[in-house]
Order: C-alpha cells, then structure tokens, then sequence
C-alpha cells in the first residue's frame, strides 16, 4: 500500500508543482520544502488531495515538516492517518 500512496504522491507533486515535467528525479526523501518545490499554499493544495484522495482528516497539528516534507513522509502519515480511520 505505501508504495501505490507514493506513486499517487508523485502523480499529484508532478502535475501541480512541477507542471508535469517529471524529467528531474523526485527521490521519496527529497526535501519538497527545502527545493522550494512546494511553498505554504503547495502545502495547502497537498492537504486538500490527501483528504480527499485517501480520506484522512487532518488536524492543524499535523500540517508540519514532519508529516509533509517528502513523499517518504507524506506516504507514512497517511499510512498512519489510514490505519487510525479504518482501525
């Protein structure tokens, strides 16, 4: 499952912040904060499509380099907001 979430993730950076130019390797831990490939409104567009791709609620709490720095991050947050929805 967190491979296909990273794949969405990827989907989704490369079309809206890359305007689908995926000739430049996106790793999984690459900092999308620190390349400036995201800024605070990318932030807010990322948090729209996780709640309404994979059905996770987020908490202000959460909205937080931890959680949304990289695709890695982004694919094990939502792992874990999924665990806690269908738990």
């Amino acid at each position: 499952m967190p491979d296909a979430i990273k794949s969405q993730i990827r989907t989704f950076i490369v079309e809206n912040f890359l305007f689908g130019d995926d000739s430049t390797p996106l790793g999984d831990e690459q900092s999308l904060i620190e390349s400036d490939m995201v800024d605070s409104t990318g932030i807010l567009e990322l948090v729209s499509f996780l709640e309404e791709r994979f059905g996770v609620a987020m908490a202000d709490a959460d909205i937080v380099p931890a959680n949304l720095d990289s695709i890695a991050r982004i694919a094990a947050f939502v792992a874990r907001k999924s665990e806690v929805v269908a738990g």
